[in-house]
């Protein structure tokens, strides 16, 4: 249960807060690492989330107290004066800076204010709790000023704060899950053009998250490589992005591309079209079709993209081997890789003794069990009250 954000507000500032803002992390049911490349994605927003209780001040500077990196001793000061990037422990904070940076470069200058952020989304499992932190910040900076964005103008612009701010070349599918999801559908987003299109999620599925609690921090080099590898196959492809690649192109320049990107380059194309067959296969409800759509798709980003780890694939056999006829419907790694978790769809009935089941398994071979929570498909971030 998260702890309320307006409380801590009141206890920490000796005040009531103007606006109380949520925003939702999300996962990723399938179209992993082609948001950059112009792709098809397909993540739902869930039920944990980061919370902001918020009010303005006179001096021009934010008064950051949070939950978040362990509980603050005192607020964390921004300067709105000298909106620049952070180093070493306080790097977090450019999550919130680039937003504020990028409002001001948009024309939308913040007030000071003090603000408490809280959560139960927990950090680098994978579930996006950057653009949650992105888009709960902008979403304060709305509710005091009164100037509304159109939530894909919001996620571009989050977006745009994490690649500048953060150094994290992200593709969009976070900030527009995180902002635009819809209760009880997965988004199908089209991250070419940023149409959405909320695809309803078959009645009686739970989505479980295995956390590995293995963290990954998606600044580094590797997610960096994986994104030039693309481009630079889609140069070698003669296409603006591997969106416009075909797997006949692709093994046509096999020998041109090399090992490596022609891995690359598979994965790209074949995700995006098991995107276009998952959202089939939901609003079918055909369970067969998903669990193996999922299964193919975690294949893929383990062997040709190669962004897994040896406890993201233990906790996807683990799940296949509790098997369909106990309740699993599919399983995948979800998010940037290199660590993070597992989504799993399975019965509603069956969530108790799956959860047994990945629990047991994973603490026998390594030592510790996951963190897992029974989740849903949540609605996206809003202002939930504002005085």
């Amino acid at each position: 249960m998260i702890d309320p954000a307006d409380s801590r507000f009141r206890s920490v500032f000796g005040r009531a807060p103007e606006a109380l803002v949520r925003a939702p992390g999300r996962i990723n049911l399938i179209g992993e690492h082609v948001d950059y490349l112009d792709g098809l994605v397909m993540p739902a927003a869930i039920d944990r989330g980061i919370e902001a209780a918020a009010a303005k001040i006179e001096a021009p500077e934010v008064r950051v107290w949070t939950t978040l990196v362990g509980e603050s001793e005192r607020p964390h000061l921004i300067s709105l004066n000298e909106l620049t990037i952070r180093s070493g422990k306080d790097s977090w904070l450019n999550y919130l800076i680039g937003v504020l940076a990028m409002l001001r470069e948009a024309g939308v200058e913040s007030p000071g204010f003090e603000i408490a952020l809280t959560a139960d989304l927990p950090t680098g499992a994978g579930l996006s709790s950057s653009a949650a932190l992105e888009t709960v910040t902008a979403l304060v900076v709305e509710a005091l000023t009164g100037i509304e964005q159109d939530p894909v103008d919001r996620a571009l612009l989050c977006q745009k704060a994490e690649h500048e701010f953060a150094g994290v070349p992200c593709g969009i599918m976070d900030q527009l899950a995180v902002g635009a999801s819809r209760a009880g559908h997965a988004l199908m987003i089209d991250c070419r053009d940023h149409s959405l299109k909320p695809v309803p999620i078959p009645r009686g599925i739970a989505l479980v998250v295995a956390d590995s609690r293995v963290k990954h921090a998606l600044g580094d080099s590797e997610y960096r490589n994986r994104r030039e590898d693309c481009e630079t196959a889609a140069g070698i492809l003669g296409v603006s992005a591997l969106r416009d690649a075909t797997l006949d192109q692709v093994g046509a320049k096999a020998d041109a591309l090399g090992d490596r990107l022609f891995r690359r380059a598979r994965h790209a194309v074949t995700e995006i079209e098991r995107v276009r067959e998952f959202a089939i296969a939901l609003e079918n409800a055909n369970f067969p079709a998903i669990g193996r759509i999922m299964r193919t798709g975690h294949d893929s980003i383990r062997d040709d993209f190669e962004v897994s780890c040896e406890e993201l694939d233990f906790l996807v056999d683990a799940a296949y081997d509790f098997g369909s006829e106990r309740g699993l419907i599919g399983a995948r790694m979800t998010g940037g890789g290199f660590g993070g978790s597992t989504v799993n769809l399975v019965r509603e009935d069956a969530t108790e003794v799956f959860a047994d089941h990945l629990s047991s398994t994973y603490l026998q071979k390594f030592g510790h069990p996951p963190s897992l929570f029974a989740t849903h498909a949540a609605d996206g971030a809003r202002i939930v009250s504002l005085s």
